[in-house]
């Protein structure tokens, strides 16, 4: 997959650079090191995914993926950084971000790019278990009067566990087309954007 890497740091850029191409499966075909760049290179190489950190002088990673998402809405944005910002975390989710892992998870970069170009959600360990804390839940909802079934409920959690459209029809003996009826109508019903905001909804919502 072709890989667009913004980081503020040379040295950091490099060093991921050599990381990620170690398995052959990830091509990083540009490096920028602000969220300007990020924009340039993003609307120049049209990459399967743009890594970009968050804190960056001038404009920042939230703001530039912000202004990519507004211009080319199916743009798939995977932050990685060493902040464990609420701040930061809540803006990513609400944006529309794919996922948001810290740096120290190196081991997990390029499974989760992987995850990303499959069309998954990835957020680190650390991440998830901020989920609650970080959006609040309703007091109450009421599934029946949303017309969510107990076979939904099991989509969404599944959705939110990371599984991908073909892994969620195996799981459950269903072919892939239903599986995405499903997660479509899911999204309508609860009024959510994509994948992301459903995995949220599962943390904050169904999840005990």
């Amino acid at each position: 997959m072709r890989v667009v890497l913004i980081d503020d740091d040379y040295l950091v850029s490099v060093s991921l650079k050599t990381i990620l191409e170690v398995g052959k499966t990830v091509e990083v075909v540009a490096i920028g090191n602000s969220g300007e760049e990020a924009i340039e290179l993003y609307e120049k190489e049209k990459p399967e995914i743009i890594l970009m950190d968050i804190r960056m002088d001038g404009m920042d990673g939230i703001e530039a993926g912000g202004k990519i998402l507004e211009k080319y809405p199916d743009a798939k944005i995977l932050y990685l950084t060493t902040f464990l910002d609420d701040e930061y975390i809540i803006k990513a989710l609400n944006m529309g971000a794919k996922g948001y892992i810290l740096k120290s998870e190196y081991d997990g970069i390029v499974p989760a790019l992987e995850a990303v170009n499959r069309g998954q959600s990835v957020f680190g360990d650390s991440i998830r278990g901020k989920f609650t804390d970080l959006v609040g839940a309703k007091e109450s909802f009421d599934y029946e009067k949303a017309g969510i079934s107990e076979k939904e409920k099991g989509i969404i959690e599944l959705v939110a566990k990371g599984q991908s459209n073909k892994e969620i029809a195996a799981e459950l003996y269903l072919s892939e087309g239903t599986v995405r009826n499903y997660i479509s109508g899911l999204l309508e019903k609860l009024e959510l954007r994509d994948r992301t905001q459903l995995a949220v909804f599962y943390y904050t919502k169904i999840k005990k």
